[in-house]
């Protein structure tokens, strides 16, 4: 056996988990080195299963190679299943304990946009809600030790002609419409059996539902590594842990610009480390989950202990970003180090949530980013889609930001609590904006700090 942190057969792999110096982490910041120390990275048996050794050849379908490599694979007790360089299609790819696909460099591996082949459905989790589903393209359910590694590139083949079209009209492809098969009614009647507590087994939203699957989802899963590869054109949302504990994603590049491309959504996860990725979407970059509604409030599992750091983001709807299905809430949330600019990024930091989702968000830190060109700099708004019409008030507090420094920007802020429920403790500090064209709004905040915090040139005084 060996393990993917000390094997000397991937040298690509074989670097131990990076630690922080001593003197950058005092105070609340103390927590980040106890969390990367809980993080486990997976451990993979000693053997490669090599996929043209298994019939690949490159051809229109490869499907029968990674199912063939990835049975040796488990029966053997686990290992590596190698892609090699070239490119290969296939459907939809389930990963099993011990296990680590990994795409040699120069290997281009293309998910065949056949909606039949993502069939039994399987347990999944789409926007917020547990059902019976569309199998992920790469899948793996109540796995330990599970990895999705290497320099090759992962194309989810969704685009403007395939899977995209299930959203209906979209800002994303010209020829959207709602006039053809969409997801909207399935969409309603699964928030409607969530909301009623159907059991999930029972929710089958599969052929004919028309819910897009996400391009990788590791559900319930320990010890999960997905490093270095580069993630293109997914159907929904890009990478998506479900239920996890201990995850690392490293140096991945997420780009794919399609209605609903989130780039990371680590879902109702503990113990999860984000770096030195690139995100590049055409929804939020980095969304953190916990559930949406009654069924994020039934399986009561937050989001905690988030490490992010190292990152860069360019299109998206957020930067980082804390929702909108938040109903089992966030707690220890620590970024640092990190780039966002683009002319299509709309906001910076984000918290979006409602008397819907309810949740509570607490304990998050941000500290030295730099932001090129966006929309909003920091949002935290209570009245995102269904806004205050619910009885689930959104618990925000313990909110922190310094040395965040913004070329450009429309607003500066948009942050809006509800009176009877406010925003507690939100500080800013040591941060400039060079140029907003509005400071925007802060209402219903209680324990507001500014400190140091220039919008213009001026020196910021909050009225």
């Amino acid at each position: 056996m060996r393990s993917i942190l000390l094997s000397a057969m991937a040298p690509s792999l074989s670097h131990a988990m990076s630690r922080p110096t001593p003197q950058d982490y005092t105070g609340p910041w103390a927590a980040v080195p106890k969390i990367l120390d809980t993080i486990q990275l997976p451990r993979i048996p000693a053997r490669e299963f090599d996929i043209r050794d298994f019939g690949a050849t490159g051809g229109e379908d490869d499907s029968g190679a990674f199912t063939a490599a990835l049975r040796a694979c488990r029966a053997a007790g686990g290992g590596r299943v190698v892609v090699p360089p070239g490119q290969y299609r296939s459907g939809p790819i389930h990963l099993g304990s011990n296990t680590e696909l990994h795409l040699r460099e120069g290997a281009v591996l293309s998910f065949i946009p056949d909606p039949d082949r993502y069939l039994p459905p399987v347990k999944t989790r789409w926007e917020g809600m547990e059902l019976m589903g569309y199998s992920p393209l790469i899948y793996a359910h109540g796995c330990e030790n599970v990895a999705l590694t290497g320099r090759g590139r992962i194309d989810g083949g969704a685009d403007c002609d395939t899977w995209w079209p299930w959203k209906g009209l979209n800002t994303k492809c010209a020829q959207s419409s709602d006039a053809g098969p969409t997801q909207h009614a399935a969409r309603k009647a699964l928030f409607e059996d969530a909301e009623r507590g159907v059991p999930v087994a029972e929710r089958v939203y599969a052929d004919g539902s028309y819910l897009r699957p996400p391009l990788v989802q590791f559900y319930a899963c320990r010890n999960v590594l997905i490093e270095d590869v580069t993630l293109e054109n997914a159907p929904f949302w890009v990478l998506h842990p479900v239920l996890c504990e201990s995850v690392t994603v490293r140096g991945i590049t997420a780009r794919s610009h399609g209605p609903n491309s989130d780039g990371c959504d680590p879902e109702s996860c503990r113990n999860v480390l984000i770096e030195n990725c690139l995100f590049d979407n055409g929804d939020d970059c980095i969304a953190i989950k916990s559930g949406r509604n009654a069924d994020g409030r039934r399986l009561a599992v937050p989001s905690e202990n988030i490490v992010i750091r190292d990152c860069r983001m360019r299109d998206g709807h957020g930067g980082l970003v804390l929702g909108s299905e938040i109903s089992g809430g966030v707690r220890n949330v620590f970024l640092e180090n990190c780039t966002m600019s683009s002319p299509n990024l709309e906001r910076g930091l984000r918290i979006k949530t409602n008397a819907m989702r309810g949740g509570e968000i607490q304990h998050v830190y941000v500290r030295n980013v730099s932001i090129g060109q966006v929309k909003d700099v920091i949002v935290i708004n209570f009245f995102y889609e269904e806004g205050d019409r619910g009885p689930y008030d959104p618990d925000v507090h313990d909110i922190f930001v310094e040395n965040l420094h913004c070329e450009r920007a429309q607003r500066a802020f948009h942050i809006r609590g509800f009176e009877r429920a406010p925003i507690r403790g939100l500080h800013v500090a040591r941060s400039d904006i060079l140029r907003a064209e509005s400071v925007g709004v802060i209402e219903q905040v209680s324990g507001l700090t500014v400190s140091a915090v220039t919008i213009n040139g001026e020196l910021f005084k909050p009225k």
